[in-house]
């Protein structure tokens, strides 16, 4: 029996940029380096930035044909293509919203390559971390998204698992135009190159690599019982430390300030979620770290 899980994912949304100039366009604006992406198959997790280096968008581009594919919020796509068309000035560019087009599904769990492979979509293995599995873009009216459709939602799950891997996701464990990129762990998920030359917030976000000044980031907590609902206040006795993104039972994300976590931690004081007393769980794949020994009191 099969371990792999799939879902719709219906908040998703895709637009296609193509044309002579389509790659140089992305490459100028967008945080990743598009040389990585090569061939078609792979794809980059990457953001579009304000000057001051805070992400307004967040999204996938994938190579297809003789386009590039962008994944991204339903509710982002109109704002994202009127401010890539706003960059494209005079370049030989066509930027179209693609969302009637394709539904957005993520597969993981064992035997994804074979479900994808399967699949009459545009697949990808998630860029952030190959536990995530694989994303599709599935032509409407496809027989895989008729299969989709009938199997149902499984978006609970597909939650649980990201938040068990602590891989956070825009609008829910992070505002869009109120932050920036390390703390969104672009910098711990490939999200973001350093070498690649300028794009929009460049400056900045290198800045902030280079100094080091990172105090906030998306994190795993682990509480000792169930957790509120998203959006709660985390305390280290008075003092409020960050919010609870999302929740999946006893296990969540939340944006933190390690500072005054670490400093909590380091004095004996317990982390609170609510009500609920939190532990934080720093993925193995993170290269930042806080001391996590100490156990939350009740």
């Amino acid at each position: 029996m099969s371990d792999m899980s799939s879902t719709l994912l219906p908040e998703r949304g895709v637009i296609s940029v193509r044309g002579a100039d389509a790659e140089k366009l992305l490459q100028g604006v967008i945080t990743s380096d598009m040389e990585v992406l090569g061939q078609v198959g792979a794809a980059l997790h990457t953001g579009l930035l304000s000057p001051q280096g805070k992400i307004l968008f967040d999204f996938f581009v994938a190579r297809h044909a003789d386009s590039f594919l962008i994944e991204t919020r339903l509710d982002q796509v109109a704002d994202l293509l009127k401010r890539l068309s706003m960059y494209k000035l005079r370049a030989d560019v066509s930027i179209r919203d693609e969302s009637n087009a394709y539904f957005v599904s993520v597969f993981w769990g064992d035997g994804v390559e074979a479900a994808v492979a399967q699949s009459d979509g545009i697949a990808f293995v998630d860029p952030r971390l190959p536990a995530m599995g694989a994303r599709v873009l599935v032509p409407v009216g496809s027989d895989s998204a008729e299969r989709l459709t009938a199997q149902g939602g499984a978006v609970p799950a597909y939650r649980a698992m990201r938040v068990a891997l602590g891989v956070p996701e825009a609008g829910e464990d992070f505002r869009l135009g109120d932050t920036f990129p390390h703390e969104a762990l672009y910098d711990q998920l490939g999200g973001v190159s350093f070498t690649k030359g300028c794009f929009v917030g460049q400056e900045v976000v290198s800045r902030m690599q280079h100094r080091g000044t990172a105090r906030k980031r998306v994190v795993p907590v682990v509480g000792t019982g169930l957790l509120p609902e998203p959006g709660t206040e985390v305390r280290a006795g008075a003092s409020l430390i960050g919010t609870l993104g999302s929740v999946s039972g006893n296990r969540a994300l939340a944006m933190l300030r390690l500072d005054r976590a670490r400093e909590a931690i380091g004095t004996g004081v317990a982390l609170m979620a609510g009500e609920t007393a939190v532990k934080l769980e720093i993925p193995k794949w993170a290269t930042f770290g806080i001391d996590v020994t100490e156990e939350p009191e009740a």
